[in-house]
């Protein structure tokens, strides 16, 4: 095993809920309930950098814009990615 896919032992404890869950969907991807977990928390950390960079973007284009209707619309848009809806 390569130095990066050496595997870091965690114990986590899991809402009866999410194992439920964690557990149907091994069974339908035939794979490990682990395995399973490791990749939503993968697609996790990505969804949360493809967030941020989104985040960064629409402050940059706020930054460039002189349009005071753009601008508003930025500022809510950074608004509603912040304290939500």
């Amino acid at each position: 095993m390569s130095a990066a896919r050496t595997g870091v032992r965690q114990s986590v404890s899991l809402p009866s809920g999410v194992a439920r869950r964690v557990q149907a969907l091994a069974r339908r991807r035939r794979t490990s309930a682990s395995r399973v977990i490791v990749e939503l928390i993968e697609d996790g950390l990505d969804a949360r950098e493809r967030e941020k960079k989104f985040f960064f973007d629409l402050a940059e284009q706020l930054a460039r814009s002189s349009d005071p209707k753009e601008q508003g619309r930025l500022k809510e848009e950074l608004a509603r990615m912040t304290f939500g809806s």
